[in-house]
């Protein structure tokens, strides 16, 4: 009976704020994501956008030449390219109903997951503002969804399914490869290298398995994500991008953003090495995805929805929530300025000059900082007492 009335309270907590977040993007969907009126009533997405701007409403294979594919993994683009099938008269708007039907079901299994991982704090992520702000954005869902199924079946020692799961979250956002570090710390604390060396081999085959039959006959687009990434420069949300409002040089990005993230990897590695305990998959892969978003050339607002779950399975405490709260509220300060500073950006009246995107942009880092800060001084004190402990 309690079991029933759980599953029935989280259906209906993700169905209200699906239902919420479905009426934040309403407005736009009623005047058919027009720009850049889209961005004034902050309820802008790619969904529709991409799905005319990359011919996927006239059903254009979404890696068919470099200049017009989807800047996105496989598994998300022949996601977007097979509901475009099922979409009535090639219309934006029903486009978009179908995509967020599927990622409700993607944010149920996320939630689902979370119930079994972190009951005790599953409520933070199902009423986050920024994460029901963020649902329908993009396709992003889908890769959180698989990369929580990474942890729960590592968590549980099913390491095949595990690595099944990472290889097709890779496959479809490009974030979850940062779990390999996580994963090969917690092996090596293990002494586990062997399984280590069959969980890259079986990660490293189901990638290759969706990847290789499209770079084989579509190379240029399918290329051209990876290529997008490597040569863009400074990008909305990002540090580096409010640094350049502020008129400081960052002409040596290329070099300076790579050496820095290598610099932070290894760092949170030796920090995690020096730990008596290992923590959680989960609570160590929030500190790697803080570094590859946060560090990163673009740092877009549904990012949160890839660092929340992970954060949600790592507290442990009350002092932890309201450091979590406060990176929530600057994660939905942000949110509303990116969409006022794109309106004036795209041509409207009225909007967000630089100076305010500025603020935002660097308060949303300062607030993820001091979060996970929080975080690590609190597994170090933990070190730290258990050691004092054993010396006695």
């Amino acid at each position: 009976m309690l079991t029933k009335l759980v599953s029935r309270s989280l259906i209906t907590l993700v169905l209200l704020s699906s239902l919420i977040s479905f009426l934040k993007f309403n407005h736009c969907r009623n005047n058919d994501f027009t720009s850049p009126d889209n961005y004034i009533h902050a309820c802008y997405t790619d969904i529709p956008a991409l799905f005319s701007e990359r011919g996927l409403n006239t059903n254009t294979f979404p890696y068919l030449s470099a200049a017009n594919s989807m800047e996105y993994p496989p598994v998300t683009g022949l996601f977007a390219w097979a509901i475009s099938f099922i979409t009535p008269n090639s219309s934006n708007v029903l486009y978009f109903d179908l995509n967020i039907l599927f990622l409700i079901m993607m944010y149920f299994i996320s939630a689902l997951i979370l119930k079994a991982l972190a009951p005790k704090y599953l409520y933070l992520f199902l009423a986050s503002p920024a994460v029901i702000a963020s649902l329908f954005i993009n396709w992003d869902l889908i890769a959180v969804a698989s990369a929580l199924l990474t942890v729960y079946f590592f968590e549980k020692k099913k390491y095949e399914e595990s690595a099944i799961a990472l290889g097709i979250s890779i496959a479809t956002k490009f974030f979850p490869i940062v779990m390999l570090l996580p994963i090969a710390i917690i092996f090596y604390r293990r002494k586990q290298i062997k399984q280590l060396s069959r969980y890259v081999f079986t990660t490293a085959i189901l990638w290759l398995a969706i990847n290789l039959p499209i770079a084989a006959f579509y190379f240029d687009g399918w290329w051209r994500f990876f290529k997008l990434n490597i040569e863009r420069g400074a990008d909305f949300g990002s540090i580096w991008y409010g640094l350049s409002l502020l008129n400081l040089d960052i002409s040596n990005l290329d070099l300076i953003y790579p050496l820095l993230s290598i610099t932070l990897f290894i760092a949170l590695a030796i920090y995690l090495l020096k730990l008596d305990k290992i923590p959680n998959l989960a609570h160590i892969t929030f500190f790697a995805v803080v570094i590859f978003t946060t560090f990163g050339k673009v740092y877009s607002p549904q990012y949160v929805l890839w660092l929340t779950p992970f954060a949600v399975i790592a507290i442990t405490n009350s002092r932890q929530q309201v450091s979590f709260w406060f990176w929530q509220i600057t994660e939905i300060i942000y949110h509303l300025a990116i969409w006022q500073y794109l309106a004036l950006y795209s041509g409207a009246k009225y909007g967000l000059p630089d100076s305010g995107y500025v603020i935002a942009t660097l308060l949303r880092v300062v607030g993820v900082c001091t979060f996970t800060f929080i975080l690590m001084r609190d597994l170090s004190a933990k070190s730290t007492a258990k050691s004092s402990v054993i010396s006695r």
